[in-house]
């Protein structure tokens, strides 16, 4: 019997040493990445957390999170709900924005500005009152939207126009166009001067100097995207995320215009984003999924995981706070049928089922 305590006892030694040994490795391992630069990430999970009605018409496109007052800003026809996050009720709305794209955030001015896709204008608005405060106009259909902190200056892409219109946003005052040569979609800046804009057109990726207010640079994406719409960015390690219709998300340098890689994503899709705190990239589908996108080193990614949400959407925001990812979509009137054989048409959607959706980590 002592004998056999003995053994037990050596056994345990070795299976303790051993683990230890794996430990240290293991250790050694996340050093050497973090060394590197590389983000040493667990298998996300983001699962359906709640879902909620909106009310009225179901036209609907970019929805915009204000961390800072808990608000989350969904374009929505003619107006902008506001939806607080924490108390999952709408608390306001922005009216008379007629076919409202999406909305941009200023948090360093207490001002929201909106892309008023029908109006040719943009609506400015106080952050924390909601309180409208002005409207300045913009080239034609006005859709993409971003404020960059550096110029303190609005940029609204005009999709009918081809064309960027700056806006000075402590005046509220539109400046001279800038012509892009193509239509502009998403648009995303680094907060040192240069703003980004996928032109879906051209399959181009353009650079523009956010003071000198003119285009830098043009880098081509259509080795591995066509129609380039959603797009977002690390500013970190500035990379560029853009959302692809030919399936793909292309990782780009933002410094070099080199394109790093390129990964299969969702149908569909209409935006990306990025949380910085958990290093992790999104696609959202209009095929009704959310595509998770992790590096696996400086220059490599990789598709980690595809959640489910629902049909159709294709849009959606980030809060920074929570983490929760935040889709929206109207149900599909011949949802997972036959398609209409007109590809390039809209679907139909049934009338006020227009639902917001909470995607968890």
């Amino acid at each position: 019997m002592f004998l056999v305590s003995l053994r037990n006892t050596q056994v345990a030694l070795s299976l303790a040493i051993t683990s230890l040994a794996i430990v240290g490795m293991l250790s050694s391992v996340d050093s050497l990445a973090n060394e590197k630069g590389v983000e040493v990430s667990h298998q996300p999970h983001y699962h359906v957390m709640d879902k909620f009605h909106l009310e009225g018409d179901v036209k609907w496109d970019y929805m915009t999170m204000d961390a800072e007052h808990r608000h989350l800003f969904i374009a929505h026809g003619d107006r902008v709900e506001v939806f607080d996050v924490d108390k999952k009720k709408l608390v306001g709305a922005i009216p008379n924005t007629p076919g409202v794209h999406g909305v941009a955030i200023a948090s360093d001015l207490d001002r929201g500005f909106t892309s008023n896709g029908k109006g040719n204008s943009v609506t400015i608005f106080a952050l924390s009152t909601l309180n409208i405060i002005s409207t300045t106009a913009t080239e034609k259909k006005p859709d993409g939207i971003v404020y960059d902190p550096l110029s303190k200056r609005v940029f609204a892409g005009n999709g009918g126009s081809d064309s960027l219109t700056p806006i000075d946003a402590l005046a509220g005052k539109s400046l001279a166009a800038i012509a892009l040569g193509g239509k502009p979609e998403f648009v995303a800046v680094d907060g040192k001067g240069r703003l980004f804009v996928n032109l879906e057109d051209k399959n181009q990726l353009v650079i523009v100097d956010t003071q000198k207010l003119q285009v830098i640079q043009r880098v081509d994406l259509s080795a591995s995207c066509d129609e380039p719409a959603g797009l977002s960015i690390d500013l970190v390690t500035q990379r560029l995320f853009v959302g692809c219709h030919n399936q793909k998300m292309a990782i780009v340098d933002a410094s070099s215009g080199e394109i790093l890689d390129s990964v299969t994503i969702g149908k569909g899709s209409d935006a990306t984003a990025f949380d910085a705190t958990t290093k992790l990239a999104f696609s959202s589908n209009g095929d009704g999924t959310l595509d998770i996108i992790g590096a696996r080193d400086s220059t490599h990614y990789q598709r980690m995981q595809t959640a489910n949400t629902i049909q159709g959407a294709r849009t959606m925001a980030i809060d920074p706070v929570s983490h929760n990812i935040y889709v929206v979509a109207a149900k599909i009137e011949f949802a997972g049928k036959t398609p209409r054989k007109k590809a390039t048409s809209r679907p139909r959607f049934i009338p006020d089922t227009l639902t917001l959706v909470t995607v968890s980590p």
